[in-house]
Formats: C-alpha cells, sequence, structure tokens
C-alpha cells in the first residue's frame, strides 16, 4: 500500500530557477527512506509541501487516506506560559478531548436513561482505551527518558529551552503522537550520542512510515533501507543504505562515463567520415552529398549522453610543523567545575605523537569545556595541562566567526595570511570558492561555508596538533566530504569532539569518553569501543579482590627540589638552543650568495639539531620523572 505519492512535483522561487522540477516518487507502507541533496536541493522545501505549509506550481501529492503526518523542522510557536510538560501534553491531545467527552456524557446520563447516550459513552470509552489513555505517563516517561528530558526540564517554560533542547522536546512531542508518517528534518542534530542511539532504535521498532532528511551518514546506515536524492530538481533512487548509495553512486557514474567515452569515439569517427564524404560532395555528386547528411544526422542521433560530472576534490594539504620527541600533551589531577556542580575531577592522560582522539560524552558532561581548558580559554579548578615544546596547535570551532564580517573572502584571506590577491583566490578556489563567491561578504555565507573557509585559512599555518570540535555540525554530506579530505591528508596529531559517528569510526585510534565526571581512555576505534562496552555490560560482574598493597618507589636522590632543578636547568637549555637555531637561519639567508660561508653555517645547523633532539629527550625523560614523584 503507498502511504505517500508525489507526481511531477514542480516549485519555483524565482522565475526561470524552477527548485523542484517534475520529481517523482512513492513511499509505500512501513518504509524507511533516507532523502539526499546538497544544501539549496529542496529537500525541506518538498516537506513543506507534504505538510501543506507550501503551495506548488504543478504535479499532485497524494497522502493515503485516514494517516497523519508529522513533520520535525521548524519548532511551533506555543503560548509563553507554556511549560516542557505542557508542550507534552499536546501529544495528547484527542485523548484529553475524548476524556472530557466521557465526563461530559457521565454527568448527563446521571439525569437523562437515552440510550443513545450509554451508546455513545461505550464507543468513546473503547476509543479512549485503544489510544493508551488509561496510562499516558508510561510512554511519556519512556521517551523523555530516551531523549534525556528530565523531570527538571519538564517543569521549565519552554520559551527558556536552547534550540537544541526545544527540538528534543518537538521530537518527543511528535513520538508520542504515534503519528502514521513521520518526516524528519536533520532529527539528530541536537541530540548527543546517547539520545541518537535512543532514536535509531525506536525507529528501528515503529511501524509506520519514515522519510528523513540527514547528514548523519551512520543513523542513515542504521535506520533506512531506500535513498531518494534530489538532484536538478527530479529523483534518483538507491534501493539500499547510505553505504550501498555510496558504493552504486560511484558505479553509476563510471558506467556512465564509460557510456560517454564509447559514444564520443563513435561520433568522432562518423564525423571524419562525414567530413570526408563532404569533400568527395563538392565535385557535384548529390548522392554522396545526401550520404555525409545522413551520416550527421545519424551523430545528432547518437549523441544522447551528458558527460557525466562529480564533486571536485579539494587540493589540499596542512601545512604541517616538524614535531620532535615523543610527548605532545600531558593531563594531571584536572578538575573543573561549573555553577556548583563538579563537571570532571581526577583526569589523567598522556597523549604522544601521532595519535588521532575521539572526545565523546553526553551533552552537558564538559567536552567543550575541556576543549578551552587545553587551549587556555579556561582555568581548571586544579591540577595541570602541560603540552610538549614544539606543539603548535590549529583550532577549527563549532560556530565559526570572523572579527570583520563586512569582509569579501578575497580581502579576508588577504588581511588574515598577508598574501597577494591572486594566492588568495588559489587557495580559495582549492576549496571551491570560485567565480563571484569569492567577492561576497563573509556575512552572507552559511555556517558550512565559513567552516570551509576557516579551514582553508588553518592549511596555510605550520601545525602539529589539530584540535575540531563539531567540525561536522550542520553540513551537508559533500562538505563534510570535504573536511574528511582535509583530516585525511593530515598527519599530525588529532583532538576532536563530534557526535557525527562515521567521522568518529573513520578517523578515532583513541577514544576519550567523558562521563561520570571522569574519562574513560580506549585505545581503539570507536567500533571496537562500542563492542568493548557490549562485552563489558554482558559479562557477569566480577568477584571483589582483595585491595593489594602498592610497591613504594625507590625515592631518587636529592629528592623533587634537586629534580625541579634538573628540569628547569633543561628547558633552558632547550630555550638557548632554539634561539641559536633561529640564529643560524637568520645568518644562512645572509650568507646565501656566499658558498663557503653557507656551508659552514649548514654543518653547524646540523650539529646543533642533533644536540636539541638529545636537550628534548633529557627534558622529557626529567620532566617524566618529577610528576611520577609528585604523583
Amino acid at each position: 500500500m503507498i502511504d505517500l505519492s508525489v507526481s511531477n512535483l514542480v516549485k519555483e522561487f524565482e522565475v526561470g530557477k524552477k527548485i523542484l522540477d517534475g520529481l517523482s516518487f512513492q513511499v509505500d507502507q512501513g518504509e524507511r527512506v533516507g532523502l539526499l541533496g546538497r544544501n539549496g536541493a529542496g529537500k525541506t522545501t518538498l516537506f513543506k509541501i507534504l505538510t501543506g505549509e507550501l503551495d506548488y506550481d504543478a504535479g499532485e501529492v497524494a497522502i493515503a487516506p485516514g494517516k497523519g503526518v508529522g513533520l520535525i523542522s521548524q519548532i511551533p510557536v506555543y503560548p509563553a506560559d507554556y511549560a516542557v510538560e505542557d508542550v507534552l501534553q499536546t501529544a495528547f491531545d484527542s485523548i484529553h478531548a475524548m476524556e472530557q467527552e466521557m465526563a461530559r456524557l457521565t454527568a448527563q446520563m446521571e439525569r437523562d436513561s437515552d440510550p443513545a447516550l450509554l451508546k455513545r459513552y461505550g464507543a468513546v470509552s473503547a476509543a479512549f482505551e485503544a489510544a493508551g489513555g488509561y496510562d499516558t505517563s508510561t510512554p511519556l516517561n519512556k521517551v523523555c527518558s530516551g531523549l534525556e528530558i528530565s523531570q527538571e526540564m519538564r517543569g521549565q517554560l519552554f520559551s527558556s529551552l536552547s534550540g537544541g533542547e526545544k527540538t528534543r522536546v518537538n521530537l518527543a512531542r511528535l513520538i508520542l503522537e504515534d503519528t502514521d508518517i513521520l518526516l524528519l528534518d536533520e532529527p539528530t542534530n541536537h541530540l548527543d550520542l546517547r539520545a541518537t542511539e535512543w532514536l535509531e532504535d525506536y525507529l528501528t521498532r515503529y511501524k509506520g512510515t519514515v522519510l528523513a532528511i540527514s547528514h548523519d551518514r551512520w543513523f542513515l546506515d542504521q535506520v533506512v533501507t531506500r535513498i531518494i536524492e534530489i538532484q536538478d530538481g527530479r529523483a534518483e533512487f538507491y534501493a539500499g543504505n547510505y553505504s550501498f548509495y555510496v558504493e552504486e553512486k560511484e558505479r553509476r557514474y563510471e558506467e556512465k562515463l564509460r557510456q560517454y567515452e564509447k559514444e564520443q569515439a563513435k561520433i568522432e569517427q562518423l564525423e571524419k567520415a562525414a567530413e570526408q564524404l563532404r569533400i568527395w560532395a563538392y565535385s557535384g555528386n548529390d548522392k554522396i552529398f545526401k550520404r555525409a547528411q545522413s551520416m550527421e544526422k545519424r551523430i545528432e542521433r547518437i549523441r544522447t549522453t551528458d558527460k557525466p560530472t562529480k564533486e571536485r576534490r579539494l587540493d589540499m594539504k596542512f601545512g604541517e610543523w616538524e614535531f620532535r620527541g615523543d610527548e605532545v600533551l600531558t593531563v594531571k589531577e584536572l578538575s573543573k567545575s561549573f555553577e556548583g556542580r563538579t563537571l570532571f575531577e581526577h583526569v589523567n592522560l598522556e597523549v604522544v605523537g601521532g595519535e588521532r582522539i575521539g572526545l565523546l560524552g553526553d551533552n552537558g558532561t564538559g567536552k567543550s569545556t575541556l576543549l578551552k581548558l587545553l587551549l587556555g580559554e579556561e582555568q581548571p579548578d586544579g591540577g595541570k595541562i602541560r603540552f610538549g615544546p614544539t606543539v603548535k596547535i590549529g583550532y577549527l570551532p563549532q560556530i565559526v566567526h570572523f572579527d570583520h564580517m563586512e569582509r569579501n573572502l578575497v580581502d579576508t584571506m588577504i588581511y588574515d595570511q598577508d598574501c597577494s590577491t591572486q594566492t588568495a583566490r588559489n587557495r580559495l578556489g582549492a576549496f571551491n570558492f570560485r567565480g563571484e563567491d569569492v567577492f561576497k561578504p563573509v556575512s552572507a555565507l552559511s555556517g558550512g561555508e565559513r567552516s570551509r573557509l576557516r579551514l582553508c585559512m588553518l592549511m596555510d599555518e605550520k601545525i602539529n596538533l589539530l584540535i575540531l570540535d563539531e567540525p561536522t555540525n550542520h553540513l551537508d554530506v559533500a562538505s563534510r566530504d570535504w573536511i574528511e579530505e582535509a583530516v585525511e591528508s593530515y598527519e599530525g596529531n588529532l583532538l576532536f569532539v563530534s557526535h557525527d559517528r562515521y567521522f568518529i569510526n573513520r578517523f578515532a585510534d583513541r577514544i576519550w569518553m567523558l562521563e561520570n565526571g571522569g574519562v574513560t581512555d580506549f585505545r581503539g576505534t570507536y567500533a571496537q569501543f562500542l563492542a568493548a562496552r557490549e562485552r563489558a555490560q554482558k559479562a557477569p560482574a566480577p568477584a571483589a579482590e582483595p585491595e593489594k598493597s602498592k610497591k613504594e618507589r625507590p625515592k631518587r636522590p636529592g629528592g623533587t627540589k634537586e629534580l625541579e632543578k634538573q628540569v628547569a636547568a633543561a628547558e633552558r637549555a632547550v630555550a638557548k638552543a632554539e634561539e641559536r637555531q633561529y640564529e643560524l637561519s637568520q645568518r644562512a639567508e645572509e650568507v646565501a650568495s656566499n658558498y663557503l660561508e653557507l656551508q659552514k653555517v649548514c654543518e653547524e645547523q646540523k650539529v646543533l639539531e642533533e644536540e636539541i633532539a638529545s636537550l628534548y629527550t633529557k627534558w622529557e625523560t626529567l620532566a617524566a620523572e618529577l610528576e611520577e614523584l609528585q604523583g
């Protein structure tokens, strides 16, 4: 049975610019379909048409009779005095209406013995029971628990919530309404991992029909069984989840490219033959001339395949800073509280060169706060953070802001990177900012475009520790691919916060899970982390072991004070050697035209580099010993 049908749908907002141009598809009852397309392809416009919020210019839209459609997109406006609980209770409006009618009928039957009243009461009572009217609290509490809507939040005014919290509440309301057809527009955007997993589990058990716009590729893999992609206002169909879509789309591209190349080779062959026939026809042979014309018509009939195109890959690479030594970051007994609530305490972590770490955790556990502590934007309540002496940080925040939003893209690059206009345009072009787009003001860019611009600027900074805060949020699939290409080419250390499990699983080789006021440190991929969690949950609780006495470490002669002096001396030696290294680089520039002098400087630089490497090793060893003694 068909739940939803769209036939030859046309919609244009500007004359001559059709956002939907003959779109046709159908969704059967119980199907779970993912709707893909670039930002601006018309996905949200389609949803508004399906709910009747927008009219369309041509075509037909049909919803199965008696089926209700629920949309999570824009958040409805509620009265100013509505608490979250009031919004959630609107899901039971029909049940409350039946309850009020039953009360009214009961009062009437006390005064009137009309059989019609009793018959009506029986019908309403049966409908009330079938709708779960005698127990609305159980499903309400279950959904609120899954989407992390606490009792405290349920008492708050809906208007006081953040955008993400409002989205969660509205999603809960829609689920409680038990709608026949769910239209989900980026449902996971404001959900943390736990709530997203709960939603996925709910949707796999949901008996109705789901049509979801999402750029969360892991979510699409888990939930949908078919993909509809909107391209140039029309629909392309893929009979599988997101992973199937990626492979099938590439296969279709390759097949179409082969067909195009074969067609072009045939056309080239026929064009040469037609040209030769025309030369022969100059002698006045009408028969040959007609054959040439016939061949040219055949060429036009063959010319049916347009050259296939695909997204242009970004041409970029981070300007990486050479990393010396093993130590990147050491965190010792770190603690932080916020508004009287302890976010985390006794956090001890060590990072060495080459590691790629995903920082995960539920909303509100302190992930962004931990990043701010590492970046020096916040100060810890206790503990220490120490970076290796050669660590250079590059940071891409979740919400990208530029000091001069009125500047266009070229000027922004010129002022920030101190480069020429041509260099700025070349770099912007590598990140798909081309033509007149480079003269747009930064304020006109979308969130994804601003992230792409900031990433473009980061590429020119020499870094060896890249920190990303929700790098793929609010980006379409193509923009996520661009960011991932950049990260893939980067060979330094990586630390990122993300709810994008596809991104996490691709890049993390170590997981920091912020939970229960501490950090669980797991060395492995996200998939391995999930598997280990599942095994731990299934395994029986281990029997309590008697506490073992700790062996005392042998004390270092001279104690910590002597070691502190040695660490300080090693730091000074490193700094002095690096100053000498800078002086030699300046000297090399001065004597660049004098071969003999330049050779002397280069030999001295080589000796100094070996000395610096030795000094770093000594400094790190002493610093580690000092921390062990202090711990």
